[in-house]
């Protein structure tokens, strides 16, 4: 084995992604999360108040996502704020946000792949989602070019899709602008959990940080792909959710288990409805690709300090992926798909992401002009904005989140100890 293919073995990764792929992986994540798992629980929580609660949800992900991108250009490694926090906060800080960020986004695997078991096949949803999640891990198994295009197809049949519900719902029979109206359903505490919840649905630009060591000239690539992504999800999910409201109402858009295809039929356009099923599997298919490939980066990262076990600190010889964390991202993913429940795994792991995002505005505050400080409103703002989601999450979320950190802390504690 040549130097350069052992150093490979040992852990570095291969600078391939340019701008588009990296803006395509951002969006797969993206949309598929936000628009087909968190608008119905977002609407449960928020009533009228929706659209303001994801106004608020895209200001504290633009901090946060102004913040992971300066932080991005600066150490362009992967594992994101586990870097980040790291460098600039301390070894705890890193730790803490790589914790929160393995938790959160693993039960973000779950949840999507649960998503697709129960839109192929409702009566065997976890078998399917078990397969989902064998297959997807086998196409980052074999390297990120092929990642990158499968994620472009992706990216385009959904929206497709998307746009094809917007239109069909905007001009159908049963669209009423009334329904768009702030009403007395609506209360300030609603409107910041479903903000809290549909943050889940804009974490997906995280996938561009943690992949800071595989996008080349990251400190250009990064910082103009981020908030592309970032810009291009948020119309896409403001037509939609006008579109739905606009339909179905915020009553009926709560207890909807599809509510896209529900609002293609509420408008009269019910042959719509099985392709909107389709694009939903394929969105959702998109999503655990992009999540795994984002988890597997920053378990290598953590694995690389030995805050994980070292064996999966190791880059794949000819794929030039971290293989075995892949793998083990996998495997845990098919065994919590037996269990995990879909709403509560949206709450849980918005609550890990929030506290991931948190460490990465207090580290941005730290940096100085010459390190490309963004304004310092920025990191203030994501900051609060990231605290005040996570602890106006369900009470359950919040305490499974509180409790799996805590957890976190003192594994951390307890290696400092042993060692």
């Amino acid at each position: 084995m040549g130097a350069e293919t052992h150093r490979a073995a040992e852990g570095e990764l291969t600078r391939r992604l340019g701008v588009s792929d990296a803006v395509l992986i951002g969006l797969g994540s993206m949309i598929g999360a936000g628009i087909f798992a968190a608008l119905a629980p977002a609407a449960d929580a928020a009533g009228s108040g929706l659209l303001a609660a994801l106004g608020i949800a895209a200001a504290v992900a633009y901090c946060n996502a102004t913040s992971s991108a300066r932080l991005a250009a600066r150490y362009p490694a992967s594992g994101g704020t586990y870097v980040y926090g790291r460098e600039r906060l301390g070894d705890f800080w890193g730790y803490l946000a790589g914790w929160g960020f393995v938790v959160g986004k693993t039960a973000s695997c779950a949840a999507m792949a649960l998503t697709v078991g129960s839109y192929v096949w409702p009566g065997q949803a976890h078998a399917v989602a078990v397969a989902a999640v064998v297959a997807l891990t086998a196409v980052n198994y074999t390297g990120m070019q092929k990642t990158a295009w499968l994620t472009r197809a992706i990216v385009s049949v959904v929206l497709a899709v998307l746009a094809a519900v917007v239109v069909a719902s905007l001009t159908g029979d049963g669209t009423d602008a009334s329904r768009l109206e702030w009403g007395a359903d609506a209360t300030w505490n609603g409107v910041l959990q479903a903000a809290g919840l549909l943050f889940f649905a804009f974490a997906g630009f995280a996938r561009i940080a943690t992949l800071g060591e595989e996008v080349r000239d990251p400190a250009r690539t990064i910082p103009r792909a981020i908030p592309l992504a970032l810009g291009i999800a948020l119309v896409v999910y403001a037509a939609v959710a006008i579109a739905v409201l606009a339909v179905l109402g915020p009553g009926r858009l709560a207890g909807a288990t599809a509510p896209l295809a529900d609002a293609v039929r509420a408008a009269g356009v019910a042959w719509l409805a099985p392709a909107v099923r389709v694009g939903a599997v394929v969105a959702a298919l998109g999503s655990l690709l992009a999540l795994i490939l984002g988890v597997s980066r920053t378990i290598l990262a953590m694995a690389r300090d030995r805050h994980l076990p070292h064996a999966l600190a190791v880059v794949h010889p000819r794929f030039k992926v971290p293989h075995r964390a892949e793998v083990a991202v996998g495997v845990i993913v098919a065994l919590l798909v037996a269990t995990v429940d879909l709403r509560g795994a949206i709450g849980f792991s918005s609550f890990g992401v929030l506290a991931y995002y948190a460490i990465a505005n207090a580290s941005a505050w730290t940096l100085t002009s010459d390190e490309g400080r963004p304004p310092k409103a920025i990191p203030v703002l994501g900051l609060a904005g990231c605290l005040l989601l996570a602890f106006t999450l369900p009470a359950a979320s919040v305490a499974w989140g509180t409790g799996v950190m805590a957890l976190g802390a003192a594994a951390y504690g307890l290696r400092r100890l042993i060692t």
